[in-house]
């Protein structure tokens, strides 16, 4: 298995990249293929020891910056994202990983590998830590309009990947909305619901902003704008949650003591709400593998975007998401 790493994405660049792809072929049975600017990555590959042979430096002379806007993105034409992407395309590698700029990397990918048949918009999902275990949300911002067969195709494909990655089976569906009867919501939701409620799915309805991390759903479909809006107030929440904890410990004796007494819990905690665990979003419905992390991962989020581009492929994600989109438009199962 070849997986494509853009070493040129996200806030520290080939830095952190090389570094995360050295731990990766340590630690899995893959090759990778770095790409980016040739002089620069081979520069930190040589500073960290090198010495990989399963690791082959691609050059791209180009690099979309993570405030470049569309118009810039289609300008480089030999960026590190879009020569990743026609690795993938030419069968040169089974998977991209990037850390970069996130609307540029879902409009490269789209553009370059286009969407699985029967995928009406490939949508970028995201595992979240909830209490008990993993909650998938989709689409966290790859689609700001969406229509109400869009989301019963989201949650379809939420399932394929919990039922694939995960083991679980018959993973429970939730519908973002703004209450949890069936009458709440906008259009979108309200047709959304009839469709996901007639469907075979193990659709339990509406779910709220609240239950993201509550795990009474395993998998919550949602609108790409609404999505990310619920992502960024949560990730915006649990980061200063902890600034203002830490403020508080270092501010009083007695809570010092506290914090050494329970730091072994906080640690565990933190671990569990760490992006960098997770390794990145996965684009699903995209005709080709492509997961997107963090703009600010480090190198063991970059480790573990490639372990699970590595989970994907071999379990054969794609096929089961075409075969279950077959599955609902009433035609044969391409097993």
């Amino acid at each position: 298995m070849k997986i494509a790493v853009d070493a040129m994405g996200g806030d520290f660049g080939p830095r952190i990249a090389v570094e995360g792809a050295l731990q990766a072929v340590r630690e899995f049975d893959l090759d990778i293929l770095l790409v980016g600017v040739e002089s620069l990555v081979k520069k930190e590959f040589d500073r960290l020891g090198g010495g990989a042979s399963r690791i082959t430096i691609i050059d791209a002379p180009e690099a979309v910056g993570m405030g470049d806007g569309i118009f810039a993105v289609r300008r480089k034409r030999r960026s590190s994202i879009r020569v990743g992407a026609e690795l993938v395309k030419n069968n040169r590698a089974d998977a991209l990983v990037s850390m970069g700029n996130t609307a540029a990397v879902v409009y490269i990918s789209r553009k370059i590998l286009g969407a699985l048949q029967g995928v009406n918009k490939p949508a970028l999902s995201l595992l979240v830590p909830s209490v008990g275990g993993l909650t998938l949300l989709l689409d966290v911002g790859a689609n700001v309009n969406c229509r109400p067969e869009d989301l019963e195709q989201f949650a379809r494909m939420g399932k394929v990947f919990m039922e694939q990655i995960l083991g679980l089976r018959e993973p429970r569906i939730g519908l973002m909305s703004v209450g949890e009867e069936e009458s709440k919501g906008n259009d979108l939701t309200k047709e959304a619901f009839e469709r996901l409620a007639a469907s075979p799915l193990n659709f339990i309805g509406n779910v709220e902003g609240k239950d993201l991390y509550s795990g009474k759903a395993d998998v919550i479909v949602s609108d790409g704008f609404t999505g990310n809006v619920a992502l960024k107030v949560t990730e915006g929440v649990v980061e200063h949650l902890f600034s203002m904890a830490r403020r508080e410990i270092m501010g009083n004796f007695f809570a010092k003591i506290g914090f050494l007494l329970m730091r072994r819990n906080l640690k565990r905690l933190y671990k569990r709400l760490d992006y960098a665990e997770y390794g990145g979003a996965q684009l699903l419905g995209l005709n080709g593998v492509c997961i997107i992390g963090h703009g600010r991962s480090n190198s063991l989020a970059v480790k573990n975007a490639v372990r699970l581009a590595r989970d994907f492929v071999a379990r054969r994600v794609q096929d089961r998401i075409r075969e279950e989109l077959a599955g609902a438009a009433g035609g044969v199962s391409l097993g």
